[in-house]
């Protein structure tokens, strides 16, 4: 009830997943100093996560594409030796690359790998929804991949559009009630256009 309680309290996440929790009896005065505790906690996960998610992912994606079958002109020669470093020959200085490497072919933008976050909002999973929806929004804003987020109990909201921001996806996010794992995939499976391009992470 006291804006300048929360101002004074050191943030982490315990406190940003209470804040979560407690959204939808916060008084209207105290919700902006309420944002501005959860702003700050999310972007501290934000600057631990970033670089590793968008490795990860990128590199992933990189390998996913890498050609097995190269012409002489897309070989990756440095991967390609590395490789057949165990065939190099002695008498002739030089080794065989018995198996070639190439770098992938470019994709076209129909084939973005889909990444469905489907994210468990019962009471008991503040935390988790909390890393979730930082993961989302950092994977959101990758353009190599096309991210969906869905937070389900015994309902499923799609705060997709709501990636762009963490902070306004988490107050979006209505902590309780129970859990239907069953109409959330459900809900997933009208999303996937490409199995094969797709990823779907259930987190509950």
């Amino acid at each position: 009830l006291q804006p300048e309680m929360l101002e004074s309290i050191e943030p982490d996440i315990h406190l940003v997943s209470t804040i979560i929790s407690l959204n939808r009896v916060i008084p209207e005065k105290t919700k902006e100093t309420a944002r501005m505790v959860v702003r700050k906690v999310v972007e501290e996960l934000e600057k631990k996560l970033e670089g590793p998610i968008r490795q990860s992912i990128q590199g992933s994606l990189n390998r996913s594409t890498r050609n097995r079958r190269p012409r002489h002109s897309e070989i990756d020669w440095n991967r390609t030796i590395h490789a057949n470093l165990k065939n190099y020959q002695p008498d002739y200085k030089t080794v065989i690359p018995e198996r070639r490497i190439g770098y992938g072919r470019k994709k076209t933008s129909s084939s973005l790998r889909d990444i469905i976050l489907c994210v468990d909002q019962s009471g008991s999973m503040a935390s988790s929804v909390v890393y979730a929806g930082v993961m989302g929004a950092i994977m959101a804003s990758l353009k190599s991949v096309r991210t969906h987020f869905i937070a389900f109990d015994t309902a499923v909201a799609d705060l997709t559009n709501e990636l762009k921001d963490p902070v306004d996806l988490l107050f979006g996010v209505q902590l309780g009630g129970g859990t239907d794992i069953n109409k959330a995939m459900g809900y997933a499976q009208g999303l996937i256009q490409i199995p094969s391009d797709t990823i779907l992470v259930l987190i509950s």
